[in-house]
């Protein structure tokens, strides 16, 4: 018998308290763990309840005070202790705040003896209504509200709340946060993912009845954007897509970049780049604030550059401009590819030293 999971994500850690607490009084015999994490002491609170109170509280010393010791070193051995009591029916899991719930769902899949004792049903990201737009699209950082995880997170909040939001099954705001608002959440979200006004208006038992699908939300939320991404037609947001099988320019991309990655909007996508043709590098931003990095190979496939941009108001009219500018012009895609293969090309600050060129 395998116990059902819920997990909740978000970046304001009371609204994915209320949330879990709607959760706990709604799921049949449920039990909730809340994680949270020091990132100066790099301790992990663990704190495990139910509806007669507190069950257990420890705190742990963690080697690094990152994601990745938490669920190795608790969240993980905790989740299947949990699933082992027979006390409990439901549990309900929220993770440290600002931590997305990617690498614990590709866990929850790949571990043959997780499988056997835990069924995850869904990721919920909680939203608190006041703070949206803020939260989704400024240049915030973490540490900047003390949710950093560990004392080296220099993340954005936009980054990782609109993240959260495109890997959710169901997305809840803790109160009406507008029409505009609701617009970009929808934007952001995976086009069947409910989106819920109010805690008190969570179905646990709909949410129990559904599965969590890893490979749907992989493909929307791989940066090389698998799924499809419908027009969107919203009043209030916008959404562009922008794709070519040109590469970016290793050097307009380094002189130009904030072209396309400032301004209060959502990016996300994938590029390449000649100096490094079998790469896909990932691009990852919100707010002003953006990452590249190395995400994994082409392979046989044809690679291509391509970004989804959303964002609120009038869309600035530039971007369209500023991404041709970025990638190779059509002579210089025509060039033989020898004339790429460097040692350098300045890129390794973010992407590694260049391992190959073919």
């Amino acid at each position: 018998m395998r116990t059902p999971l819920v997990v909740v994500t978000g970046v304001h850690p009371v609204a994915m308290d209320t949330t879990m607490l709607s959760l706990v009084w709604d799921l049949p015999r449920a039990v909730s763990v809340r994680h949270r994490i020091d990132p100066v002491s790099q301790v992990l609170t663990r704190t495990v309840s139910d509806l007669d109170g507190v069950v257990e509280r420890e705190e742990i010393q963690l080697e690094h005070a990152c994601v990745s010791c938490a669920l190795r070193e608790d969240i993980v051995p905790t989740l299947e202790r949990l699933a082992r009591d027979e006390r409990w029916s439901t549990i309900v899991a929220g993770l440290p705040t600002a931590t997305e719930a990617g690498r614990l769902a590709h866990i929850l899949a790949s571990d043959s003896r997780l499988v056997r004792h835990l069924t995850l049903r869904g990721v919920v990201a909680a939203v608190a209504a006041g703070d949206v737009v803020r939260d989704l699209l400024s240049d915030d950082l973490l540490r900047e509200r003390g949710t950093h995880t560990n004392p080296d997170d220099d993340r954005g909040v936009g980054e990782v709340a609109c993240a959260q939001i495109e890997l959710a099954d169901v997305v809840v705001v803790d109160d009406d946060p507008g029409a505009a608002a609701t617009d970009l959440l929808r934007a952001l979200a995976r086009p069947d993912v409910p989106l819920v006004h109010g805690v008190h208006q969570l179905d646990g038992t709909t949410l129990l009845a559904r599965r969590h699908q890893l490979d749907l939300t992989s493909s929307w939320c791989s940066p090389e954007l698998q799924a499809a991404v419908p027009p969107w037609q919203g009043e209030h947001a916008w959404r562009l897509d922008l794709s070519s099988p040109r590469a970016f320019h290793p050097e307009r991309l380094l002189d130009q970049i904030e072209r396309l990655g400032a301004g209060a909007h959502r990016s996300r996508g994938a590029f390449w780049v000649p100096t490094r043709p079998g790469d896909v590098l990932e691009w990852s931003g919100a707010g002003g604030q953006l990452s590249i990095g190395s995400h994994s190979r082409w392979g046989r496939r044809d690679p291509v550059t391509r970004l989804i941009m959303t964002g609120l108001g009038a869309m600035p009219r530039d971007l369209p401009a500023a991404f041709e500018d970025l990638l190779l012009s059509p002579s210089e895609a025509l060039l033989d590819r020898r004339g790429w293969d460097v040692a350098e090309d300045g890129l390794e600050p973010w992407l590694g030293e260049i391992r190959n060129v073919a």
